[in-house]
């Protein structure tokens, strides 16, 4: 990931919620306490492509609608590499450190909008 990596898109996810910080600050914290990455982390553990492929894809099209950026980036690249048949441990790791990183970022983005 790169140090300039976008983790939470505030501008383009508020343009999404029709301009109510509100509604998008409730929907990244409704993210941050419903989501995780254990069944990721157990498929990959198991290496059950179709499992990772699944749970990247679920996990992609929440960020995105969220406008989670860095991480629908790297769940994208983890989807792609399930799909061709070959998932490398390091890019389960990158998927993990973008989503503790968008946490993290969530809390700053409550914090300055709440």
């Amino acid at each position: 990931m790169a140090d300039d990596a976008v983790y939470v898109n505030f501008a383009e996810g508020l343009k999404r919620m029709m301009n109510n910080p509100k509604l998008y600050v409730k929907l990244l914290a409704k993210f941050k306490d419903g989501t995780n990455t254990d069944a990721l982390e157990a498929a990959a553990e198991a290496q059950d492509l179709e499992k990772i492929l699944g749970e990247a894809h679920t996990l992609k099209g929440l960020a995105a609608n969220l406008s989670l950026s860095e991480l629908a980036s790297q769940c994208l690249e983890l989807e792609a590499r399930a799909k061709a048949g070959a998932v490398d441990p390091a890019q389960v790791g990158r998927v993990k450190a973008a989503f503790a990183a968008t946490l993290a970022e969530i809390d700053k983005v409550a914090a300055e909008n709440g």
